[in-house]
């Protein structure tokens, strides 16, 4: 069993100290663990630079670059312009070769620790797990108030348009049987990308299981989400479901 971690990076110079402190030695303490009855025995990370305009991608390739393990590799890709996380997330998704795909934001808003319990999810027919701090037994440690109504806001809507068993639609934090990667397009470049990805995963008939967990407030640097053009993607995106929905129904009542 191979995994593939995909981070995406966008000015997060004051975090790589975070990723070498708190990141790699969860990823060497994978080796092994099994997933759905198999032992990880590889595992590659992914950094991706989205046109970071401090110095990101040096202070990566500074503190893993000369990584060295015989079972784990660290590669690195960059975009010369911010493009946005969707796009972050197919160009890590061009470069796994893993059986398992697992994104992570790069600040450690949900706890990179935590990985292990949330790959214990995905077994049997499950192909997608999500981090849900929205689940009962999810939580919100410190967020501005507003970002939350914001983002539950939205996954309520999902929830009603979509699946009402699922929580949370806008965690970055998931992961992925490859089969869904390899299969399901998504279009979307900034915060809708993975959204975008799991929810028409779900209308493909692809199971999605929950990962209760706590999402933090990021210690250093700010939030990247640009909130009116993400409300704008998300309603846009909902306003098209509703229109398929319909499109169905129409099909099904000729």
């Amino acid at each position: 069993m191979k995994l593939s971690i995909v981070v995406p990076c966008f000015n997060e110079e004051d975090n790589i100290g975070k990723l070498k402190d708190e990141f790699f030695p969860v990823v060497e303490n994978l080796l092994g663990n099994p997933v759905d009855g198999k032992p990880i025995d590889a595992i590659e990370v992914i950094f991706v630079d989205d046109g970071s305009r401090d110095n990101t991608y040096s202070a990566l390739k500074q503190a893993f670059g000369a990584y060295s393990h015989p079972s784990i590799e660290v590669k690195f890709e960059k975009h010369e312009v911010n493009r946005g996380l969707g796009a972050a997330m197919r160009t890590g998704f061009k470069a796994v070769s893993g059986d398992i795909v697992v994104t992570t934001d790069s600040d450690g808003t949900y706890h990179f620790s935590t990985i292990p319990a949330m790959l214990e999810h995905l077994k049997g027919d499950v192909a997608i797990v999500t981090a849900s701090p929205y689940h009962p037994k999810g939580e919100v440690v410190g967020v501005p108030g507003y970002r939350i109504f914001l983002s539950r806001g939205s996954s309520l809507l999902y929830r009603i348009l979509l699946s009402w068993k699922v929580h949370t639609y806008t965690a970055l934090y998931r992961a992925y049987r490859r089969e869904v990667i390899d299969r399901i397009p998504f279009a979307a470049d900034d915060f809708l990308g993975g959204t975008e990805l799991m929810v028409k995963a779900m209308l493909k008939g692809y199971r999605v299981d929950e990962f209760p967990a706590a999402l933090h407030r990021r210690m250093f640097g700010v939030s990247k989400a640009k909130l009116l053009k993400t409300i704008k993607s998300h309603l846009g995106f909902q306003a098209r479901l509703v229109l398929h929905r319909l499109h169905l129904r129409s099909m099904f009542a000729d």
